[in-house]
C-alpha cells in the first residue's frame, strides 16, 4: 500500500473528524467510497485500546489504511447498523445485514456484520462488486487441460461436482461461471439454486435464498427443490450431514449437482463426506469430480524483478507498493478413477486417498503453482502464504 495514498486517506479522515456533528456519517461514507475505488473485498473497523484501526482487504491481504480516535468506535459501528437496518441498542450479540436501498450509493452490494469484543463492537463490510465478478468459464484462467475436463463434466446429466478451498478462494465465482456456461449451452435444462446469500442473479436460472435457522434452511429447501422437476441443482454450501445426504441422493437420481464444501484438499472432501455419515458406495456412485482451488496474488508486471532466476515482488505506484496486482487461480480437478474408488470403498484415510489420487487428477495444484513460478506470475512467498509450506 502506497504510503502517500494511505496518508491522503488518513488526512481526509482527520479533517472530517474535526468537522462537527455530522462527521461520523461522512467518515463512513469516505471509507466505503475509498474501499470501492480501490476494489477492496472487505472493510474492517477494529477498535483497540488506543484507536480504531480501519483495514481494507486487497487481493486477499488485509492492509491498514487509517487509524481513528478510539472514542469514535461506537458511533462508527452504530452508523453502519443504521445503514444495514440492524439493532443499534444491541451491543452484546453478533448481527448481520445488508445496506438497504436508498442509502447505498456506491454501485455495489454491501453486507455488514458486527461482533462484540473486549474493546467494543467491531464491524466488517463485505463488498460484492457484481460488475467485476460476472466472469465466464473461459475467463477464470484455468489450464486448457483442466477447462476441457470441466466442460466435459458440465455436459453430464447426473452426478455431483464439488468445489473446495478456503474462504476467499473464488469458489462462488467459479460455480457461477459454470452455471452461466450451462445456460449458454442452450440445451433448455431446468437449472435451480439454493444459496445463502444469492450473490449474483443469472438469467435463465431459478435462484432462491435459504435462511438457516428457519424452516427454509438448505436441507428443507433442497427437498422442496427436488419436487420442482430440476435437472441441474446448485447448493451454495454443504454444511451438515442432512444436506450432504440429500445432495448425493439427488446426484444418484438423475440430477447434475454443484456445491461447495470446505476441506483442506480435494481428498479432504471425501474424508468429510465419510465423516458426515455418507456411505462410501454412495460417494463412489454419486460423486463425479472435485475442483480444488486457491487464489494467489499476481506479480505486478510493471515492477517485478528477476534475481538469479527467481522472480521477486518490488513495489511501485502502479501496484501501490505491494509488488502485486490482481490475483490468479491455481486449481486441480480430481476424478474418481478405479484406484481412488477402491480406496474410498475401503474407507481409507486422507493419506491413502492422496496416494490413490496421484493418477486420478489433472495436473496437481502444486504443479500449477510451479508453472506460475516458472512463468514469473507470482512468488514462492505468495504461494506459501496461501497454500502452506512448499514440499510437494
Amino acid at each position: 500500500m502506497s504510503l502517500r495514498t494511505e496518508n491522503d486517506l488518513q488526512d481526509r479522515l482527520n479533517a472530517l473528524d474535526a468537522a462537527g456533528p455530522e462527521r461520523v456519517c461522512r467518515l463512513v461514507d469516505v471509507i466505503l467510497e475509498e474501499a470501492v475505488r480501490r476494489s477492496a473485498s472487505d472493510v474492517h473497523f477494529e477498535p483497540g485500546n488506543q484507536c480504531v484501526e480501519v483495514r481494507f482487504r486487497l487481493d486477499g491481504v488485509l492492509h491498514t489504511v487509517a487509524n481513528l480516535h478510539r472514542e469514535l468506535a461506537p458511533n462508527l459501528v452504530a452508523r453502519l447498523k443504521v445503514l444495514a437496518d440492524l439493532l443499534t441498542y444491541r451491543l452484546d450479540i453478533p448481527q448481520e445485514g445488508r445496506l438497504r436501498q436508498g442509502v447505498n450509493n456506491y454501485g455495489v452490494d454491501m453486507r455488514v456484520s458486527t461482533f462484540p469484543t473486549v474493546h467494543g463492537e467491531k464491524a466488517a463490510v463485505r463488498i460484492f462488486d457484481v460488475g467485476t465478478r460476472m466472469i465466464d468459464l473461459e475467463q477464470l484462467g484455468l489450464s486448457e487441460e483442466l477447462q476441457t475436463a470441466l466442460e466435459a463434466m458440465l455436459k453430464e446429466r447426473t452426478g455431483a461436482i464439488l468445489l473446495t478451498g478456503p474462504s476467499g478462494s473464488g469458489k462462488t465465482t467459479t460455480i457461477y461461471a459454470c452455471l452461466r456456461h450451462l445456460v449458454r449451452l442452450g440445451e433448455g435444462r431446468h437449472i435451480v439454486t439454493i444459496e445463502d446469500p444469492v450473490e449474483q442473479v443469472i438469467e435463465g436460472v431459478s435462484q432462491s435464498q435459504a435462511r438457516p435457522g428457519t424452516e427454509f434452511d438448505f436441507a428443507r429447501g433442497l427437498r422442496s427443490l427436488l419436487r420442482q422437476d430440476p435437472e441441474v441443482i446448485m447448493i451454495g454450501e454443504v454444511r451438515d450431514p442432512e444436506t450432504a445426504a440429500i445432495a448425493i441422493e439427488a446426484a444418484l437420481t438423475g440430477h447434475l449437482v454443484f456445491s461447495t464444501l470446505h476441506a483442506g484438499s480435494a481428498c479432504g472432501v471425501i474424508g468429510r463426506l465419510l465423516e458426515m455419515g455418507i456411505e462410501s458406495y454412495l460417494i463412489t456412485s454419486g460423486l463425479r469430480g472435485i475442483l480444488n482451488q486457491r487464489l494467489v496474488r499476481r506479480l505486478c508486471a510493471s515492477c517485478r524483478r528477476q534475481v538469479d532466476s527467481v522472480w521477486q515482488a518490488v513495489g511501485c505506484e502502479q501496484c501501490t507498493q505491494t509488488g502485486y496486482q490482481g490475483r490468479m487461480l491455481l486449481a486441480e480437478l480430481l476424478f474418481l478413477t478405479e484406484p481412488l474408488r477402491q480406496a474410498i470403498l475401503a474407507r481409507s484415510d486422507t493419506t491413502a486417498l492422496e496416494a490413490a489420487a496421484g493418477i486420478s487428477r489433472s495436473p496437481s495444484i502444486w504443479s500449477a503453482a510451479r508453472q506460475a513460478l516458472e512463468n514469473g506470475l507470482t512468488t514462492r512467498q505468495e504461494i506459501e502464504r496461501v497454500m502452506g509450506s512448499w514440499g510437494r
